[in-house]
């Protein structure tokens, strides 16, 4: 159900994206506390790109997730909106997670479904493995041991950047 059982290399991943049931146990942490926590997501595999995890709002402490400013927008996907996560003591952090509330027919299964950048947590776990995050600050992705690069944004392959 979406879960790699063998190594994946990112250079063969499709374009236009596939987008992928996991079941695989995702938990994200920021601020102390426990963002998400769930095994049920949707992956994103994008040529180039290590895999970039959707995560249902029920999986969500949505107290943290307040609406934040500014609009981008995916060929593939649509327009997304943006999150700032807020801990119960105030703290911060602008624009980390991003949702398509309305994407394009082909990622309908997207809808109202969270992504966010890994390296911007303290934390992002997938089957218990730490996550590395994708390089460059643009990008979401999340390598993990089973998925190999090179991945756009790393600056040692410019010719991806």
């Amino acid at each position: 159900m979406g879960e790699p059982t063998v190594m994946e290399r990112a250079a063969e991943y499709p374009r236009p994206p596939l987008l992928l049931p996991c079941d695989r146990h995702v938990r994200v942490e920021i601020f102390g506390e426990v963002l998400a926590d769930t095994r049920r997501s949707l992956r994103v595999l994008e040529t180039f790109h290590p895999p970039t995890y959707y995560l249902p709002p029920e999986a969500m402490n949505l107290d943290m997730l307040v609406p934040a400013p500014g609009r981008s927008h995916c060929e593939w996907k649509g327009v997304a909106r943006y999150f700032d996560v807020v801990a119960p003591d105030g703290r911060s952090l602008e624009r980390a997670l991003w949702q398509y509330p309305h994407p394009s027919p082909s990622y309908q299964a997207l809808t109202g479904w969270f992504s966010l950048y890994p390296g911007r947590m303290e934390g992002c776990w997938v089957d218990g493995e730490r996550v590395t995050a994708q390089p460059g600050s643009f990008y979401g992705g999340w390598i993990t041991a089973d998925v190999e690069g090179p991945f756009k944004g790393d600056p040692r392959h410019p010719e991806l950047i």
